[in-house]
């Protein structure tokens, strides 16, 4: 608790939020975030069943969808673009996030490791987008990258590697959207998340077809579990469309450098509601590389200058 309010209270020096509401604000979308791993770990595992992460994706993207596309503007970019964010940001993110958790990696683990699509993005930004990054911010990517192994050492001792491995893929597919919504600059950041939402529900759906069966999917979908519509409906509603609507009223309010810094909390309190919740304590050395991770994270994060952007991940489109 006590390192909880020492990050926080550094993070809002750090910010140039003016408002003690608008930084209440910030803090909240990233409680929202960071409940939310505990929420699909509940949704995927409710009591005595066992439901298919990819048609839990699909599932969650129909309510993001739905009906809200009838309501909000489809932004101004091409389709390409759109559908290369949804594939990406969210098909393939999510997809390997929920197949990961699926798995065994622990909500509150994945909460954290998701963390490095920030690293993932500074080298893409820097390759794609040629946004040649800081010094502070490759010290940032190095001991990232060296947090990452101390974790996969620290989990491969105590568990399976597979599902640490597919949610490093799921924030590298994360990235690739970022530079990809990068390109795109949407005025309406809402409005990309849900009309690139739409790709994500048939394909989706079709893969849980072929991967889990028919029967599967049909004895899923006729007999949702309670724990498992109020996931959905959680992830789709809070932490997706409530959560993005104030980062992005905040984005277009401050500087990027100002707001993206709060994104530290999200692990912090992913990994304090899995351990209240779920009753998850990671190892000693999980926790040290975890502490790596987010120290190179903040790196690169705060590691620009007060005008010019701290980062390339500037507007994370959908977090999970």
């Amino acid at each position: 608790m006590l390192n909880s309010m020492l990050v926080l209270h550094r993070l809002t020096r750090q910010s140039g939020l003016v408002t003690i509401r608008h930084s209440f604000l910030a803090v909240l979308v990233a409680v929202l975030w960071g409940a939310n791993f505990v929420a699909i770990d509940l949704g995927l595992h409710p009591q005595g069943h066992e439901v298919p992460p990819l048609l839990f994706v699909a599932l969650r993207f129909l309510l993001v969808v739905f009906p809200f596309i009838f309501f909000v503007r489809k932004p101004d970019v091409g389709w390409k673009a759109i559908a290369g964010v949804g594939l990406f940001m969210s098909a393939g993110q999510f997809g390997l996030l929920y197949l990961g958790m699926a798995l065994g990696m622990p909500a509150g683990l994945a909460s954290l490791v998701l963390q490095a699509q920030v690293l993932f993005t500074v080298l893409l930004a820097a390759r794609v987008l040629d946004e040649r990054p800081s010094r502070k911010q490759l010290t940032g990517v190095v001991l990232g990258i060296a947090g990452l192994g101390v974790v996969a050492l620290g989990r491969s001792a105590v568990a399976p590697v597979v599902p640490l491995m597919i949610v490093l893929a799921a924030a590298l597919s994360w990235a690739v959207g970022n530079v990809i919504a990068r390109r795109t600059k949407a005025a309406s950041g809402l409005g990309l998340v849900v009309w690139s939402g739409a790709v994500v529900p048939l394909p989706l759906a079709g893969l849980s077809l072929m991967v889990d069966g028919p029967d599967t999917v049909w004895a899923t979908v006729s007999d949702l579990q309670p724990a498992t519509i109020l996931s959905a409906v959680y992830t789709a509603v809070f932490a997706s469309l409530v959560g993005y609507g104030i980062w992005n009223r905040l984005l277009t309010l401050y500087p990027s450098s100002d707001v993206v810094p709060f994104t530290l909390l999200v692990p912090v309190v992913g990994m304090t509601a899995a351990w209240l919740v779920l009753n998850e304590v990671p190892s000693l050395p999980e926790i040290a590389g975890g502490l790596i991770l987010l120290l190179g994270v903040a790196t690169a994060v705060l590691g620009g200058t007060r005008n010019r952007p701290a980062a390339p991940v500037v507007r994370p489109a959908l977090h999970p």
